[in-house]
């Protein structure tokens, strides 16, 4: 899975893609009026639902690598290494030790499957956390789909009720994700050099939301 801003360096999480949460600008009073001036409404957020991943959404796996939403993450993967991908969601779905979850991103109410998300645990300066990472697919970018599916599954990482913090590492050089982070509650708390995937050094942002 790719993700709206974090790196995995355990394979599990993504960076994330173009989808910054926002939906673009707000429409002004031309754009709620039709020429008669009748009122026009305004369409609210997007609804979502996440749901656990299954043996089902490989497809989803496979549309989630297109080569833009890798780009902070050295490229697409091979199909074989899209196969050990959805093995390992599959299994951190089905396994109930608390060791994190990850969902796919179903659009309300057109059940449509737009993207990937989840938390996993993490070892963290020390510190044992969970961590996050998100993918929308592009053409359902811009909608404020990805901001909707991680107020989700924080709610969903602080029902576990397991670990204090959750954390996001976006490409600095990722503002989509970044901003998502923001507006999300999350915490800057500086930037950080990674390397993954492997051969491929990154400098992230490290973004902290408290859980418990």
């Amino acid at each position: 899975m790719r993700t709206e801003g974090t790196d995995s360096r355990d394979g599990l999480g993504s960076e994330t893609g173009g989808d910054n949460g926002a939906g673009g600008p707000g429409p002004g009073e031309a754009g709620r009026r039709g020429r008669a001036g009748r009122e026009r409404p305004v369409p609210g957020p997007p609804r979502v639902r996440i749901d656990a991943w299954s043996a089902g959404d490989l497809d989803l796996l496979r549309a989630a690598n297109a080569a833009e939403l890798m780009t902070h993450l050295g490229g697409p993967e091979t199909e074989e290494q899209i196969l050990k991908r959805h093995e390992r969601y599959v299994a951190l779905s089905a396994d109930r030790t608390d060791k994190g979850r990850m969902f796919r991103v179903v659009l309300l109410p057109e059940e449509i499957p737009v993207g990937t998300i989840g938390f996993w645990e993490q070892t963290w300066d020390g510190e044992q956390v969970y961590e996050t990472g998100w993918t929308v697919l592009a053409a359902h970018q811009g909608r404020g789909i990805a901001a909707a599916a991680v107020a989700a599954v924080v709610e969903r990482a602080r029902a576990e009720r397991t670990h204090r913090f959750l954390h996001a590492f976006p490409s600095v050089d990722n503002p989509a994700s970044n901003a998502l982070c923001r507006r999300a509650g999350f915490s800057l708390l500086g930037e950080r050099d990674f390397e993954y995937p492997p051969g491929h050094p990154r400098r992230v942002n490290n973004w902290r939301l408290r859980l418990t």
